[in-house]
């Protein structure tokens, strides 16, 4: 029930998130998929919270982690900071509270070197989630940014519409067989015909001229 109402409130922060129920099949997404932050919980089935992250940080995967725990004693707090948690919250929390910690992580995690993308007139600012057109503003909803940061990061470089699927949803959600077409066709609308161009039988590219 507690990850249920977390998902639905994570969503309705325009987060796109992918939830697990376990300690394996958290550590496989780790491995498997790259995210921006992580809200773990140490008392997971199957395996430990903590053998998660020592994982993944044994990986040298710098992803912020906020451990979300009932686990309050301070040696409880010193372990997941000591095996690599960034911030820690417990149970029961304060949504407010755990909303201001994620977009404190995210932050700190854009203000170590996240870059400032900008093509042809286009400039993403991630650590802000700003856009603009020629110097002047333009809104992006969460899904468009989600289908235009990894083209614009990455111009020349071809994706597929199921690499962008995967950006756009969490593995449980449907995706329409449309999804991808339709916020890039939006995107084209709002920032220009040429950004976006398609690449017949293969995806998506930014070029890079």
């Amino acid at each position: 029930m507690i990850g249920e109402a977390l998902l639905d409130l994570l969503r309705a922060e325009h987060y796109a998130c992918d939830w697990v129920r376990d300690g394996e099949m958290a550590d496989t997404a780790l491995r498997t998929h790259r995210y921006d932050l992580v809200l773990l919980d140490l008392g997971l089935p199957r395996r430990d919270g903590l053998e998660v992250l020592r994982n993944l940080r044994a990986r040298r995967d710098n992803v912020p982690v906020l451990v979300a725990t009932a686990r309050d004693a301070v040696a409880d707090r010193v372990a997941g900071l000591d095996a690599g948690a960034d911030d820690y919250v417990v149970k029961p929390y304060d949504t407010d509270e755990l909303l201001a910690r994620l977009r404190a992580l995210y932050r700190r995690r854009a203000g170590q070197g996240e870059p400032v993308f900008s093509h042809h007139g286009v400039v993403l600012t991630p650590a802000t989630r700003e856009a603009t057109l020629d110097g002047q503003p333009v809104q992006l909803s969460a899904r468009e940014w989600a289908v235009l940061e990894p083209l614009i990061a990455r111009p020349g470089t071809v994706l597929s519409r199921a690499q962008l699927e995967e950006k756009l949803y969490g593995w449980k959600d449907d995706i329409s067989s449309n999804a991808v077409e339709v916020y890039i066709h939006g995107l084209r609308k709002k920032l220009g015909a040429g950004l976006i161009q398609t690449v017949r039988g293969l995806g998506y590219v930014v070029p890079r001229e």
